[in-house]
């Protein structure tokens, strides 16, 4: 790949998220560029379609040949997935206290975290890509790393810690975003010529 056809703008105000997907796109040999951008949200129960449409408006606003973005999502079995695509607008209004303060007297844990990444290169729709890692709720926040709700999410194919005890290296063995990235980056370095 030339330099120039590697390079793929991340439409994200997210720091955390850009620096978790720029490791995931060196090791597929791709340039990820921050897009410091104020991500186009629909209302939607789907994080596919919110993800595909923000990657569009971002792709023909920005008029970068190649943009992703990113919908992540939350889903916590005993509370019926919520908050699911409501993550971040639950996360600035509740926190991980309100979450565990729901949760207080529930002894079933289970939830996962579900990214989908989309991609749009302008005059194209949007190609999507799905990640997802279960595990289960501590009962009280650990670990000062990561984001969101990080510090009360054990994955289950961890070692017991939470992804906020985690570094990024660490976290992208595991994370539905690098999950996500990696299917992209595959899918882009297969597709990334074709006009």
């Amino acid at each position: 790949m030339k330099e120039d056809d590697s390079l793929v703008y991340f439409a994200t105000k997210n720091k955390g998220k850009y620096a978790e997907a720029k490791q995931v796109a060196s090791e597929h040999g791709i340039q990820l560029a921050h897009l410091n951008w104020d991500k186009y949200e629909i209302q939607d129960d789907n994080i596919s379609r919110i993800a595909s449409l923000a990657a569009e408006v971002a792709s023909r606003e920005s008029e970068k040949n190649s943009v992703v973005a990113e919908d992540a999502g939350f889903f916590v079995n005993a509370l019926h997935g919520f908050p699911g695509p409501y993550s971040s607008y639950v996360y600035e209004k509740l926190g991980v206290h309100g979450i565990l303060k729901l949760m207080q007297d529930v002894t079933q844990r289970h939830a996962y975290f579900s990214s989908a990444i989309a991609y749009s290169s302008r005059g194209r729709a949007s190609v999507c890509f799905e990640g997802i890692v279960r595990g289960s709720l501590c009962h009280a926040p650990r670990g000062s790393r990561g984001f969101g709700f990080d510090p009360i999410f054990i994955p289950t194919k961890g070692d017991g810690r939470t992804f906020a005890e985690m570094n990024i290296e660490e976290k992208n063995q595991l994370s539905h975003r690098a999950v996500a990235f990696g299917k992209f980056c595959t899918w882009f370095t297969a597709h990334h010529g074709e006009k």
